[in-house]
């Protein structure tokens, strides 16, 4: 089991009780070892899929016991007890907190955990399992989670031929149609043939995408094989060889199964993918803030 970085810390500690000058990849290894971390755990990611879960939570432990005085770093990548960390170990506590820190080095810890839970009030520091980047990025994803219900809601609401604008929209800002938007069209309602939106891919308009739109409820029904199977025979009207069905709701299994079968290639975009695709590409939304994370730039602080 990977550990929270606090169930961390004290083993840490207890490794470099040799005295011995230890590098990140060593610590690592011994906490998977008392751990009995397993090659899956190993492999498991921080919610936004940039580090090791267990690479993030190593790191912070190393950076607070830093901070508190118990270890340093005499060069870079490595660290050794400190005098503070050898006279710890001498009555150890039965586990290393950022409560215990606190308590040993209030001026350089207090600053840095202070958290508030959501009446304002001042959380324990027992119940900080989590390394400020996954705290960080567990927020990120719950406002883009309610964000993306919002926008299922709007999508919706808005009327049929409203929500096929906003699908060719979508799609010429991923970059179809060469991200000119004169390239995207939605066809008039009076002689679509099943056909809600077309994007030309070169400027000759040689090369077309077609594209059918649904906007159906969520939970009420599932986009089912018939109505795939509607639309391939709607491509086939066209001679397309490329169509893409999005949808504000779900699709079956059969009607998944079946865009796999055709001889035509066909894109499904769900309720779900749809709404992601709109917040990471920035349709009909705007940034409200920007938070720039700083890093040490280690090598700066280098003497030459």
């Amino acid at each position: 089991m990977i550990p929270d970085f606090q169930s961390a810390m004290l083993p840490i500690l207890k490794k470099l009780s040799d005295n011995k000058v230890y590098g990140s990849s060593g610590i690592r290894s011994y906490i998977i070892e008392q751990f009995s971390v397993t090659d899956e755990e190993q492999l498991q990611r921080t919610p936004n899929g940039k580090q090791f879960l267990l690479f993030n939570r190593v790191a912070w432990s190393i950076s607070y016991l830093r901070t508190a005085g118990l270890i340093y770093s005499p060069q870079r990548g490595q660290y050794q007890i400190s005098e503070i960390g050898k006279k710890i170990l001498k009555n150890p506590p039965a586990r290393i907190t950022i409560k215990f820190l606190k308590s040993i080095a209030p001026e350089n810890i207090a600053n840095s955990t202070k958290t508030k839970d959501s009446n304002g009030d001042n959380e324990s520091s027992e119940s900080l399992e989590k390394t400020p980047d996954e705290m960080m990025e567990e927020g990120f994803e719950r406002i883009n989670s309610e964000l993306s219900r919002m926008l299922l809601k709007n999508l919706e609401e808005v009327s049929p031929y409203r929500f096929e604008s906003i699908v060719v929209d979508l799609l010429i800002k991923m970059g179809y149609g060469g991200s000119d938007f004169e390239n995207g069209e939605v066809t008039q309602k009076s002689a679509d043939e099943g056909i809600d939106g077309i994007i030309k891919e070169d400027k000759l308009g040689l090369d077309k995408i077609y594209i059918q739109a649904k906007r159906w409820k969520q939970g009420l029904s599932k986009i089912g094989r018939p109505e795939i199977q509607k639309f391939v025979g709607a491509l086939d009207g066209q001679r397309a060889k490329k169509g893409i069905f999005i949808t504000t709701a779900f699709f079956s299994k059969e009607a998944i199964e079946y865009a796999d079968k055709t001889n035509v290639s066909i894109v499904l975009i769900d309720g779900k993918k749809l709404t992601k695709l709109i917040i990471d590409y920035e349709v009909g939304i705007t940034i409200k803030d920007i938070y720039r994370i700083g890093k040490i730039d280690t090598d700066y602080f280098i003497e030459e």
